[in-house]
């Protein structure tokens, strides 16, 4: 289906509007031309800024909530068609140090989600995961993981609702709030040094218009319960970082000395994208992956095999460690393409 088509005339509210992903959406949703756009954060600042950016867009709506308040939640879903999901304490070490607030907002939060989208009787309800969430080895993976879970069962326990709820699964976005590229830049640009964690990591890497193509491909998919992931790259932090240096560390001068912190508490040296336990229900589509949901097998009511089984089965658990990683010249290409390097 037509992505303007299928957006077109629609309600939507953006949950953590003011993120990456949620500011991500709302560029890319204007031009498919939804009736309304309802942006609900905690962060008023953003919101302040989000507005000044789309000044005169009467279709977008400012909505100062938080994922932890239930009842701002179902108000804010009233009449709404489609819900993005994109609130998340989601820093890995923050979440470590703090894992009563993770809880609070990655999994009570998803709990008062599902409860006001059905309640309001919303069609759809996309939740953005992380590939942290496979095999967790953090509290902020483990609170995601539980979170896809808890979207996955709601289709089978939704009674009379009509509301179909799915994941998305994603590796790093490029350029992200603190993420390491834009931390990266500041340290080469006030000449050193750059701080690594470690060599031997590897991460799983998409653009900002990647994950959005992702989200609204799979809230078109969706028939309730599945796992969405997209086919990302991988990018080594060695190679990184010799591409940044290469772009904004002049011919003429040493590279940026590296200072080595080693791995965080909770982080991982590589991502993967399934489990081996998903294999068998995971399907390939020619964009992304579709993991199917185990619970179908006893509510055969939902069969989702009939729209399936056309595509094959995956075969490999995908792991950023022995992914054949971009080349230096790649990533190149990459930061420039997305102007994540200039200010």
């Amino acid at each position: 289906m037509d992505k303007k088509k299928f957006i077109k005339g629609k309600n939507i509210l953006i949950v953590g509007g003011t993120g990456t992903v949620g500011t991500g959406l709302v560029d890319q949703l204007l031009p498919y031309e939804p009736k309304t756009i309802r942006i609900l954060s905690n962060d008023e600042n953003g919101l302040f800024n989000l507005r000044e950016t789309h000044k005169g867009m009467t279709e977008l709506r400012y909505l100062i909530g938080d994922i932890r308040d239930k009842k701002r939640l179902s108000k804010s879903m009233i009449e709404i068609d489609i819900v993005f999901h994109a609130a998340a304490l989601k820093h890995v070490w923050l979440c470590e140090y703090n894992p009563p607030d993770a809880i609070k907002t990655n999994i009570d939060g998803i709990l008062n989600l599902i409860d006001a989208a059905m309640e309001q009787n919303v069609k759809d309800v996309i939740f953005t995961s992380s590939d942290k969430a496979v095999n967790p080895s953090s509290v902020m993976g483990a609170t995601k993981l539980l979170g896809e879970k808890l979207i996955t069962s709601a289709n089978f326990s939704k009674g009379r609702a009509e509301t179909k709820l799915s994941s998305v699964r994603f590796g790093n976005i490029l350029g992200s709030r603190g993420s390491i590229i834009p931390i990266m830049k500041k340290q080469m640009l006030s000449g050193g040094p750059v701080t690594i964690t470690d060599k031997r990591m590897t991460r799983f890497f998409l653009t900002l218009k990647n994950a959005v193509d992702l989200i609204l491909d799979a809230t078109m998919m969706a028939e309730g319960g599945e796992v969405f992931i997209l086919k990302m790259d991988v990018i080594k932090i060695m190679d990184l970082y010799k591409a940044m240096t290469e772009i904004l560390v002049p011919k003429t001068s040493k590279a940026p000395q590296i200072k080595m912190i080693g791995r965080q508490a909770g982080e991982k040296f590589h991502e993967e994208l399934i489990t081996v336990e998903e294999l068998a229900r995971t399907y390939v589509t020619p964009s992304m992956f579709a993991v199917l949901p185990e619970l179908y097998k006893e509510y055969k009511s939902q069969d989702m095999y009939s729209k399936y089984i056309q595509y094959p089965k995956a075969k490999k658990i995908y792991s950023s460690g022995t992914t054949k990683a971009l080349s230096v010249k790649r990533i190149k290409e990459l930061l420039v393409q997305e102007t994540l390097l200039v200010d």
